[in-house]
């Protein structure tokens, strides 16, 4: 692993979608050398009119070759393009020795790349937006505080849910608002979901057919598990004396949803890669989104532990035992200059891009937070930016 390559200061924000926000603001007001890529030039100049950045970065029309000729060491290129799209930037970044940030989970073809890119001292960052991010962050305070509480060598049961949603800030007929392409949201549903209910691991292949009523403050939602939770427990720190009785990582849906989408669930059941794309498409057209619209983004991270033999699956002790738990809840509305999405993706990613300006950050692999101590002081800055959270439980 060699020494991390010194910042040069540039960043090259690549797309200007849905999850572009007052992130990208956050860098031009700490550094000059920001150029925005989008499909075309003009684009990107509407993007930053829109953003209320123009002049303060450069718009440029993207290509990959365009934007590998302009990289130099030490460049940031952040990512907001689909997932597919990470392992061709992050090549050309490791070929012009610049660092990489995107907001997406790691991919195998990303992991593939990751050894070269920490030995040529490039930063790798990913899962640094939302969710994937913010909830990275609730989850691991939530285990430091319980560790404090019971004691990691203490043997004991826990629960941990995690739950994640953007949806209409007014509820519509549709039960949902788009903030993402809409053949993303697709796809994640055609894809399985494994997690541990009742200290066993469970796959759920069709992910809504596992959705369950769930409360947050006093108000009903829907969630459902999503991707695999389960190699969580061990990214999250959760000590080996003890065992879950349930860990999920999911989805969260207005009340209602399940209903609202019966038909969207019958073409997934039968529907083949080309009819589901036309499927995001026709459903895109359906449901737009338009610049009177507010989402709500709404996350809730729950930790319970307990030493008693039911205080983990009840929340309370059982007698014989001592028990702690404790959340996080971020429930945020979108307002004028930017949708709720925007706001949570886009500043945790413009976060930890500060964090490779800083040389905070080591070469090779980094997600939005890794240990407490981190968790604890990216936490700190998103609320002294305005990103509202409340937290309960002692310690």
């Amino acid at each position: 692993m060699s020494e991390v390559v010194r910042a040069s200061g540039a960043v090259h924000w690549v797309g200007a979608g849905l999850s572009t926000g007052s992130g990208l603001a956050d860098l031009c007001a700490r550094t000059d050398g920001v150029r925005l890529w989008h499909r075309t030039a003009d684009r990107a100049a509407e993007a930053l009119d829109r953003l209320g950045l123009t002049g303060r970065a450069a718009p440029r029309a993207y290509t990959l070759d365009a934007l590998t000729a302009e990289l130099a060491p030490g460049d940031v290129v952040v990512s907001m393009l689909p997932a597919p799209d990470h392992a061709p930037l992050l090549a050309a970044c490791v070929a012009r020795r610049a660092h990489f940030a995107c907001s997406s989970y790691v991919s195998d073809a990303v992991l593939e790349q990751v050894p070269a890119a920490g030995r040529a001292g490039l930063v790798v960052l990913t899962e640094a937006g939302l969710d994937p991010g913010i909830d990275h962050l609730f989850a691991h305070a939530l285990v430091a505080r319980a560790r404090e509480a019971i004691g990691a060598g203490t043997a004991a049961s826990y629960r941990l849910t995690s739950y994640c949603g953007g949806v209409p800030a007014v509820p519509n007929d549709f039960r949902y608002r788009f903030s993402w392409a809409p053949l993303g949201v697709l796809n994640a549903l055609r894809s399985p979901a494994r997690y541990i209910e009742d200290g066993a691991e469970t796959v759920a292949a069709r992910p809504w057919e596992a959705t369950r009523r769930h409360v947050v403050d006093g108000e009903p939602f829907e969630v459902y598990p999503n991707r695999d939770s389960v190699p969580f427990v061990e990214q999250y720190g959760l000590p080996p004396a003890w065992k879950p009785a349930g860990f999920v990582r999911g989805t969260l849906r207005l009340d209602g949803w399940l209903h609202a989408w019966q038909p969207v669930f019958e073409e997934l059941k039968a529907g083949d890669d080309t009819r589901i794309a036309a499927l995001a498409r026709e459903l895109a057209d359906a449901y737009p989104t338009t610049d009177t619209d507010r989402d709500r983004v709404i996350l809730e991270v729950a930790l319970e532990v307990g030493t008693g033999a039911t205080a983990a699956a009840t929340g309370s002790a059982s007698g014989k035992g001592a028990s702690w738990s404790g959340s996080y809840l971020l429930d945020l509305v979108g307002d004028e200059a930017e949708s709720a999405m925007a706001r949570c993706v886009s500043r945790t990613l413009a976060l930890g891009v500060r964090q490779i300006l800083a040389g905070a950050l080591p070469p090779g692999l980094n997600r939005a937070a890794e240990t407490a101590t981190r968790s604890a002081e990216w936490l700190g800055e998103l609320a002294a930016e305005g990103m509202e959270f409340i937290r309960s439980g002692d310690a």
